[in-house]
């Protein structure tokens, strides 16, 4: 029997008249996906996609970084023969107890969309169930299996499975349009760029980067972070931003309290500026409330009044606990704890300003050449593709 990885999407059943925008959307993430697999092909039966290649086990672990998908399957596929859908229960349920610790019980999971066959999907899962348990000698329990079987009856075909794995969930990346993300080494930005992603937006980040306080391996760290947003499709590009001047006549221009304030609001410029060449339509932040003493309402108003974009701050609610579980669920932990800086960490002062206005910030910045500051930053940068 051939194998396959059978797909199942969620949100996207609730677009009603967009609904064929968002499958399209993902038909082509999972597409990309696979790309590089040998003889891999990507079909659409009714409510699924499937992924053939004959390498199915590596085309799940792809898959299953899918924004979009909520689970898979790798399934065998066999006629839409009740006979030939039973000899294939049999299979996987013995397959599956062969790895499993102990006995357990099961349940039979039936769908029918092909409704020309000839048994209700009541039906498949009561003769399945028969033959299963027959073959095994296991006990139906049918609110709480210990293993489920799950048949999807189509159109000529029939795919019989035994459980499932969880995909992330969300939008597929691209069906909300394009963000930049402000990317540091830290822990939390790469886990605001991933949940952005969640929510359909196509990500490109942007680094600033202020050597030599802040050495190489900070950068290479912060790539690092890209390429592993990358496998979730979740990030595109770094663009990579000289700062250490900006910075300094940044510290030089005003009050000390409020260094970290002009620093966040010059980045935002210049965020936007980048944006501007990439068509992003907002600005993404790793930025919380209340998390460090300079993230208050007040200081990311005074920020964001810098920004001509949309700023979305997706852990703006999360505490450290909830955003280090998450950081280290989708692989970003043990690259953003490596103990090098970044320019954030640079000539902050002891007591930063809790309460900055944004006119006090602009009377510091009236010191310099903004758009200038901006044009030479941006001028500067480097771009570099995440593979």
């Amino acid at each position: 029997m051939q194998s396959v990885v059978l797909c199942r999407y969620g949100e996207i059943f609730l677009k009603s008249g967009n609904r064929k925008r968002f499958e399209g959307v993902l038909r082509r993430n999972i597409e990309a996906a696979v790309a590089d697999l040998p003889g891999a092909a990507v079909e659409a039966p009714h409510g699924r996609f499937v992924v053939r290649a004959p390498d199915a086990a590596e085309a799940a672990a792809r898959v299953e970084r899918v924004f979009g998908l909520v689970s898979l399957s790798t399934a065998a596929v066999v006629g839409a023969d009740i006979d030939e859908i039973g000899a294939a229960a049999v299979d996987c349920a013995r397959g599956a107890l062969a790895a499993a610790a102990a006995p357990a019980t099961f349940k039979i999971e039936a769908r029918r969309t092909d409704k020309r066959f000839p048994l209700s999907s009541m039906d498949i899962a009561r003769v399945v169930g028969a033959r299963v348990g027959q073959a095994t000698g296991l006990p139906v329990d049918v609110h709480r299996p210990a293993l489920s079987v799950g048949v999807e009856v189509g159109t000529g075909q029939a795919f019989v499975y035994a459980g499932s794995r969880a995909a992330p969930g969300g939008l597929p990346v691209g069906s909300s349009g394009r963000a930049l993300l402000l990317l540091s080494g830290g822990i939390d930005s790469p886990v605001a760029g991933w949940l952005a992603a969640k929510r359909g937006l196509a990500i490109d980040a942007v680094y600033f980067h202020s050597p030599p306080y802040v050495g190489e391996k900070s950068r290479d760290k912060v790539l690092a972070l890209g390429r592993q947003l990358g496998r979730w499709q979740a990030c595109r590009s770094v663009t990579v931003v000289p700062f250490t001047e900006t910075q300094k006549r940044l510290r030089d221009a005003g009050p000390g309290e409020l260094a970290v304030v002009l620093y966040r609001r010059m980045m935002m410029r210049i965020a936007d500026a980048v944006g501007d060449q990439l068509q992003a339509d907002a600005l993404v932040t790793g930025e919380n409330l209340g998390q460090v003493a300079s993230q208050t309402v007040q200081n990311l108003t005074a920020i964001e009044d810098a920004a001509r974009r949309v700023v979305l701050r997706p852990l703006v609610t999360y505490d450290k606990v909830e955003t280090t579980a998450l950081a280290r669920r989708i692989g970003t932990y043990e690259t953003s704890i490596l103990p090098f800086d970044d320019c954030c960490s640079l000539f902050v002062p002891r007591h930063p300003a809790t309460a900055a206005r944004a006119s006090d910030a602009a009377r510091a910045e009236a010191k310099l050449d903004v758009a200038a500051e901006v044009a030479a930053a941006t001028a500067a940068a480097e771009r570099i593709a995440i593979a």
